[in-house]
């Protein structure tokens, strides 16, 4: 999973990088600090993963792992090439989700490309630049689509959904807020549109405004209203924070966050927020060699989720033996759990929970 960190400059992008991964990105006070992409792979937090290790004591534990970009700051004309804009966009291109870093904070010490904080205008610009990028590719799919609509009566359907979510972005409407049916939403997947991609605005605010009532941040509010509207999420973070955090031990991490009466980090929601809005899961296998966690996409059924550790178990798959965790912690062994009956043989057409752990049988 690729997940592309944006924003207009100076919102807090690098930091909260940083923060995500310890990379040591640049980040200074001003525009285009970043140019080339910064990349950090991330662990996924899973309790489970350690619970798992102090049953089985294995030789490695291997966590699931989320790919972060540190994308370039978007400025207004971005998708005429303003600002190194093209070479930007197709950075967000590659990326499966954006996490849209929004500055909901005052500082007079950071400027703001636009003079002011308006996180609403920030968004609109953000947007914008990716809806007209958008247009363009579009129109020149129902070009050509249209043209071969003469020999094959059978994509005229197609053509008039283009027709409607071009209307649509002509509009300033994002393609992810566009109402259409699963055929529909088929179809636009064959455009790859960057509006089309999901996103969760991360709220940046100052230390003050997150450890009190969010409501009081005007700020936050409107992101809020504008993420409802088109179905995305939003998460409050302080990047700030969130880099001091990074850089304590477990053991004083608890501690902070205590003390701070914060139950978990904005990292690790923002990892879990991510997780839910691209539709994955992980399931688990473990043993004396490897404890380990496997991301799939939810309603991924046996053999494919087989697939993901080796093709020759997919291929060969014959059966799964699976038990979840909880049944599995609450009788402290599987062998415990077996004479209960609680390991489950499955079968190809068995769906994959969350947290199930699993051993997979095949034959090649």
């Amino acid at each position: 999973m690729k997940l592309g960190i944006v924003g207009l400059p100076n919102v807090g992008k690098s930091t909260l990088f940083n923060a995500l991964t310890n990379a040591g990105a640049q980040a200074a006070n001003y525009a285009f600090c970043t140019i080339e992409p910064n990349v950090g792979v991330v662990a996924v937090p899973d309790a489970r993963l350690d619970a798992l290790a102090e049953m089985y004591s294995p030789d490695k534990i291997t966590p699931a792992t989320i790919e972060f970009v540190d994308i370039a700051g978007l400025v207004k004309g971005a998708s005429k090439g303003e600002g190194l804009g093209n070479k930007f966009l197709s950075h967000i291109r590659e990326v499966d989700a954006i996490i849209h870093v929004v500055r909901c904070f005052e500082n007079d010490d950071i400027m703001h490309v636009d003079g002011e904080i308006d996180p609403a205008r920030d968004i609109e610009t953000i947007n914008l630049e990716l809806i007209l990028s958008d247009a363009e590719i579009l129109q020149r799919r129902i070009d050509r689509d249209t043209k071969a609509m003469k020999g094959d009566k059978s994509l005229a359907g197609d053509v008039a959904f283009l027709n409607r979510l071009k209307d649509e972005l002509d509009n300033a409407v994002c393609a992810r807020a566009v109402e259409m049916t699963k055929e529909e939403k088929e179809i636009m997947d064959t455009v790859a549109l960057l509006s089309s991609k999901p996103v969760i605005y991360a709220c940046n605010m100052s230390e003050e405004d997150f450890s009190g009532d969010l409501a009081d941040n005007k700020y936050f509010s409107k992101v809020k209203e504008i993420a409802d509207a088109e179905g995305s999420q939003v998460l409050p973070i302080c990047a700030e924070l969130e880099a001091q955090i990074a850089e304590l031990s477990g053991e004083e991490k608890e501690m902070f966050l205590s003390e701070l009466g914060i139950e978990k980090g904005g990292l690790d929601l923002l990892i879990q927020k991510s997780y839910d809005l691209l539709g994955l899961m992980s399931y688990l296998t473990a043993g004396k060699p490897e404890v380990r966690a496997w991301t799939i996409a939810k309603g991924t059924k046996a053999p494919q989720a087989a697939g993901k550790i080796h093709s020759d178990f997919e291929r060969g798959f014959i059966r799964a033996e699976v038990i979840s965790f909880d049944d599995l912690m609450a009788n402290g062994s599987m062998a415990a759990a077996k004479e209960k009956g609680l390991v489950r043989s499955e079968g190809k057409e068995y769906v994959m929970q969350d947290g199930d752990i699993v051993l997979f049988r095949f034959n090649v």
